[in-house]
């Protein structure tokens, strides 16, 4: 089943048999001490960089007491970022303004004094649409989706749609029993054998034959 090789750096072909680059799996090209991306999650890109963890989450930087968290399956669309917490600069003195940044005798105690911030969690099967910015500490459950240009904090449930600045929930993807369900099956989890024999059901929302 090579359509569903998470060992493919670039999972999707043209035609011709061309791959597409603007297409990658994220953990086949992001190596991040701070960053842990699911099997299948990938993201797309309409100039492709070099550096992938830093056009999506370019203040996530190597050995920062936050973590960037990301699920199997995700789908992320050209333009998303990840501002995780130490974008955040302080804001308890007189000034925001970050003069430790720029003294490197005094770069070291800055540092260690942001300790406790929050990781950046996503769930699984879930899709970031154009633009989305999701701030520090934002929490996305499975199966959310991301509306474009949404910027995202704070908690978001499964299964929710959310748009819009700040974004909010527009409504549910479905009633509370069929998401109690689907955690239940967490078909994120299953072999890739099982996956592809359920294609259709996943296709046309038939959660008894998923169940089956």
């Amino acid at each position: 089943m090579p359509f569903l090789d998470p060992a493919l750096r670039y999972p999707m072909r043209f035609a011709d048999g061309r791959e597409n680059r603007s297409i990658v799996h994220l953990n086949r090209v992001i190596d991040h001490p701070n960053i842990r991306i699911g099997d299948h999650t990938y993201a797309n890109d309409f100039d492709p960089p070099e550096d992938w963890a830093a056009r999506l989450a370019p203040y996530t930087y190597p050995g920062a007491p936050e973590r960037l968290e990301i699920g199997r399956f995700c789908q992320i669309a050209h333009g998303a970022r990840f501002l995780t917490a130490s974008a955040n600069h302080p804001m308890g003195g007189l000034s925001t303004y970050p003069f430790p940044i720029f003294d490197p005798a005094a770069l070291e105690a800055y540092k260690a004094g942001m300790s406790g911030l929050p990781d950046t969690v996503i769930g699984h099967d879930v899709w970031i649409g154009h633009g989305a910015l999701v701030l520090p500490g934002a929490r996305l459950g499975h199966g959310v989706i991301v509306g474009a240009g949404a910027v995202v904090a704070g908690t978001v449930p499964d299964y929710a749609i959310v748009a819009g600045n700040p974004a909010r929930v527009l409504r549910m993807r479905f009633d509370a029993d069929r998401i109690a369900r689907l955690l239940t099956l967490a078909w994120w989890d299953w072999p890739l054998e099982r996956i592809a024999a359920r294609l259709e059901a996943i296709a046309t929302s038939d959660l008894d034959a998923m169940e089956a």
